[in-house]
């Protein structure tokens, strides 16, 4: 299956927060979108793998995904290896999309960093030609590079590169990330049972997420948006393509 669009995140949930209203724009108009995950999420502190697959594959049916993967990196010890990177070839071949939006370069989170920095290696070497990487039944994969590369921003803050208004599925975005009730402040949050409070599992914590996107949102005169960061200046053949932004 070739998709338009592959996001990539470290953990279960970081494609949710980060760059999920930009996936239900594009499925909105039929573009192919997917997601793969690089861990399990297994050193969060509250729910189990098995919960963390069961919100994913929640989420996945919100967001309208036509594929989603979990390629099992060890959660918090993975490096930016070539084990780790063929990988991750290995799927860019598999579903040649045409952008690829990874996890940010640098994070509170070092796993965060570390995956963005992989992704965006990554998708470089898959158009390298003498990169020997096999398909599932074993032939010989093509190579691939994706015509552009984001990074989603996540807990600290960055100047973004592109802003992308999502205030027509910004609800549909909340619902995907709510999906992961272990994770996030719901109202059985408070009875302890899928483990101790955390950062995230805060009512303030999904508060910033919504007052992020209203932030951005204001910067190009629409409600809610997404922001990205890219080391590729971005080039467009009209200007109508820009969004004008009353001031």
């Amino acid at each position: 299956m070739k998709l338009d669009i592959l996001a990539i995140g470290v953990h279960p949930d970081d494609v949710e927060l980060g760059c999920s209203g930009t996936l239900l724009n594009e499925r909105r108009i039929g573009k192919t979108t997917g997601v793969v995950d690089l861990t399990q999420g297994e050193l969060g502190t509250r729910g189990t793998i098995e919960t963390r697959y069961a919100e994913a594959a929640a989420a996945a049916q919100i967001l309208g995904l036509s594929v989603r993967e979990n390629l099992c990196m060890r959660d918090g010890f993975f490096t930016n290896d070539e084990d780790h990177q063929k990988k991750l070839i290995r799927i860019i071949r598999k579903y040649r999309p045409e952008i690829v939006i990874g996890n940010i370069l640098g994070d509170r989170h070092p796993d965060h960093g570390r995956a963005g920095q992989m992704t965006a290696d990554a998708c470089f070497l898959a158009g390298l030609t003498k990169i020997h990487t096999q398909a599932d039944d074993g032939s010989e994969q093509e190579r691939w590079r994706p015509k552009l590369v984001l990074h989603y921003l996540q807990d600290w803050y960055h100047e973004p590169d592109l802003l992308i208004d999502i205030s027509d599925v910004f609800e549909q975005r909340m619902e995907s990330i709510r999906a992961y009730r272990t994770q996030f402040h719901t109202p059985d949050t408070a009875s302890g049972a899928d483990g101790p409070q955390t950062y995230i599992s805060t009512p303030d914590f999904l508060d910033s997420v919504v007052a992020r996107a209203r932030m951005f949102g204001n910067h190009i005169g629409v409600r809610y948006a997404e922001g990205f960061i890219t080391r590729k200046k971005i080039g467009i053949r009209q200007l109508d393509a820009l969004v004008l932004v009353e001031t």
